[in-house]
């Protein structure tokens, strides 16, 4: 039995933070850098760290990663309770489907050494054919989402691709 050819897509991926403050150059961001490593190192063809300040910058980005046929759509930044954390509501809009077991199994990572992850409203999810997954912005809640994701992304790919239960 031969393995399908793999469209030349399935392995891209697009790395989103969102931060006004790293935006306009007021702080460093390491969240991106650090998950875009996790990604090359998965073998992922990687577009970003793409730094955009909160807000409809995020939706702007994660439309265009979805137009190009991207797999995988990762956001860091922009999940909490301030005004500015916008990321959640920008995801949504695009979205297809939600997938709430991904993003509740993400925040309960970080439990119980860190009380306030529940606090995050990141959201996973599908839209077209791309996995997009709302990561927080501190370097503890990726390293935690991350770990999350190693055991199940390339199932999840296999699934939205169309992939059985096997």
């Amino acid at each position: 039995m031969t393995e399908p050819a793999r469209h030349s897509r399935d392995r891209a991926a697009t790395v989103i933070v969102a931060s006004t403050r790293a935006s306009q150059g007021e702080r460093e961001d390491t969240t991106g850098p650090a998950i875009v490593s996790w990604l090359l190192e998965r073998g992922f063809q990687v577009m970003g760290p793409i730094v955009v300040p909160d807000g409809s910058e995020v939706g702007a980005e994660i439309r265009a990663a979805v137009r190009r046929g991207d797999a995988v759509v990762l956001t860091t930044g922009g999940t909490g309770l301030t005004p500015s954390d916008r990321t959640p509501e920008e995801t949504r809009g695009v979205l297809t489907f939600e997938i709430p077991g991904l993003a509740n199994a993400i925040r309960a990572a970080g439990l119980p050494d860190v009380p306030t992850t529940v606090l995050s409203r990141g959201l996973a999810g599908v839209a077209g054919s791309a996995l997009v997954v709302n990561l927080p912005g501190s370097a503890g809640g990726v390293r935690d989402g991350l770990a999350v994701l190693d055991g199940v992304i390339l199932h999840a790919l296999d699934q939205i691709r169309g992939g059985d239960h096997g």
